[in-house]
């Protein structure tokens, strides 16, 4: 049976689950919102800055929002929601499928599989659209697993907004099927490269939620 994954203690507002890492971004957002709305009711010059600033603070809810998954069954499990931007054959007989974000996406990644974090290199780079081919350069950190079918990599890329990939946890460290492992802020994407014999279940174009939409065919 699909199981449900918590993870470490995070960030909250309101009620509303956050990610881990939100607060320097959502903090200064939603406190403008709220003295701009206190004070809008006796100036109008106040009143032209909460309308922007309460819009503002509503989509960093939005974005930095991370909702509970059942995570599903299944040997390898998308580690981004998003849309399946490229499916590429390697030299080395493993196949690269690339996860384009929207800014409109949950931008938590979460482990494809179960097994141990062997590497986590933060390589600097470019920041170009993440859906353009030259942003294979851009600053990205790369993702080495230790698993069940052998070492399994991936890659978080930053995008033109995205500025910062927030790593959850470290070299060394046990993961679980769909645990939640890093945050990307803003459009970005996440590229994993599925070893050699292990045939692609999407296609390019589809839809995919991190910890939901398996990767691999039965």
């Amino acid at each position: 049976m699909p199981h449900s994954q918590s993870s470490a203690p995070r960030d909250s507002l309101a009620g509303v689950r956050l990610a881990r890492g939100a607060s320097p971004w959502l903090l200064p957002t939603v406190a403008t919102a709220a003295v701009s709305l206190t004070r809008a009711r006796r100036s109008g010059r106040w009143a032209a800055v909460a309308v922007p600033a309460t819009a503002l603070a509503a989509g960093m809810l939005w974005f930095f929002r991370d909702p509970e998954r059942e995570i599903a069954q299944g040997r390898v499990i998308s580690p981004a929601d998003g849309v399946v931007q490229s499916i590429m054959p390697w030299k080395d007989g493993r196949t690269r499928v690339a996860i384009f974000m929207s800014p409109l996406n949950v931008h938590v990644n979460r482990a494809p599989l179960a097994g141990t974090v062997t590497s986590v290199e933060h390589i600097p780079g470019g920041f170009v659209p993440a859906f353009n081919k030259e942003s294979e350069n851009n600053e990205r950190v790369v993702w080495h697993f230790d698993t069940e079918l052998g070492d399994i990599e991936m890659v978080q890329i930053a995008g033109a907004v995205a500025r910062r990939i927030v790593p959850y946890v470290p070299q060394g460290t046990k993961v679980e099927q769909g645990e939640r492992i890093g945050l990307i802020r803003f459009g970005s994407r996440v590229d994993i490269y599925l070893p050699k014999g292990v045939d692609v279940a999407v296609e390019v174009g589809q839809a995919t939620t991190a910890g939901v939409t398996r990767l691999d065919r039965h």
